[in-house]
């Protein structure tokens, strides 16, 4: 878990307190990550930090402050679906 990372201020119970996970983790940001909104072009986003929750995830790319909500898939590839403000809010979201 060399690549993986944690948001400032933040620890790995704190994150699985307030989203109600016990096994929330943190994950290595080297896979595919997408915004799909709709039909067209995905945009690819380039994850600085990604939790996984079981079958979803939350990714913050670089240089973005927002936080996006996915699908995590078995080749570890992620699909975005919606995204919030902060990082509390998107927890709460899960």
């Amino acid at each position: 878990m060399t690549d993986a990372q944690l948001p400032s201020q933040w620890t790995l119970q704190r994150i699985r307190d307030v989203s109600g996970d016990q096994e929330a983790v943190a994950l290595e940001t080297d896979r595919a990550v997408k915004w799909v909104t709709g039909p067209g072009t995905p945009e690819i986003l380039r994850p600085e930090i990604v939790l996984g929750f079981h079958g979803l995830c939350l990714v913050k790319p670089v240089h973005d402050d927002d936080w996006y909500m996915g699908s995590l898939y078995n080749d570890g590839s992620i699909d975005c679906w919606t995204a919030y403000d902060d990082l509390y809010e998107a927890l709460r979201g899960l």
